[in-house]
């Protein structure tokens, strides 16, 4: 069974976010990039299922700038076994939309043909948590979305989800598209004999055209805002002037 696994490029999550001054989007510049923690998760359970015979190759697919192929040599480092690069942007601030990710996603899909797509529940960019299920609507496919845990057999994934009561157990029968959370697992740190010969695995680069899909944006960033300050703290002398408190808040 083949895998694919989507990843993106983002601010590493270590890196304190500033937004430009003019409000027209977040800077940049000399900012550290790393593969979104999430991929990270769905290319490290994508490999453990290939250590355990379950696949037998993982493709990794990144879609965005040219300099997305850092994202794509991590994942190699990892484990995949290739990469497919489809640069659909010249300039890093171009947001490429879930849509159009989850229609290149498709044709990637019909060309590649695997038996499971992996990806990471969001992107910790945008969180905008839509293109795992968008793909799985354009392919018809069954999806089982922010898991915990991944079981494999008989043509079948089951899937362990956190809910708000507890956890929730889903079956799906393969192909199909799962989505992972934070639990699944712990990443594995990509070693530098591994880093070496990631340089040496194939890396397709594409482009939108090469797949007929249309990619110009739907949306427009009006403007991009600091979150705000959080407010100090108060101390309450009894249940009472708590009550009063959260009234006045409109909490209560």
């Amino acid at each position: 069974m083949k895998i694919l696994v989507p990843v993106k490029r983002v601010i590493d999550y270590n890196v304190k976010v500033r937004v430009k001054s003019d409000g027209s989007g977040v800077d940049l510049a000399n900012v550290k990039m790393s593969m979104n923690p999430f991929d990270e998760i769905a290319v490290e359970e994508a490999v453990r299922l290939k250590e355990k015979g379950i696949a037998t190759e993982v493709v990794a697919v990144s879609i965005g700038v040219a300099k997305s192929e850092d994202a794509l040599r991590t994942a190699l480092a990892m484990g995949a076994d290739r990469a497919i690069l489809i640069t659909a942007a010249d300039d890093v601030h171009t947001d490429i939309e879930p849509l159009a990710v989850a229609k290149l996603l498709d044709k990637v899909v019909e060309v590649e043909e695997p038996g499971l797509v992996i990806a990471g529940k969001q992107a910790i960019d945008n969180d905008m948590n839509a293109t795992g299920q968008m793909l799985a609507a354009l392919l018809g496919w069954g999806q089982a979305t922010s898991a915990s845990a991944l079981e494999i057999a008989d043509g079948t994934a089951r899937v362990t989800r956190e809910v708000d009561g507890g956890l929730q157990v889903v079956e799906v029968k393969l192909p199909a598209i799962v989505t992972c959370d934070l639990r699944l697992n712990e990443p594995r740190y990509a070693s530098l004999p591994n880093i070496m010969k990631a340089k040496k695995k194939p890396l397709e680069k594409m482009t939108p055209a090469d797949y007929g899909v249309d990619v110009t944006p739907r949306l427009e960033l009006v403007k991009t805002d600091e979150p705000a300050a959080r407010a100090a703290g108060q101390i309450v002398g009894s249940v009472d002037e708590l009550i009063s408190k959260l009234k006045e808040a409109g909490v209560a």
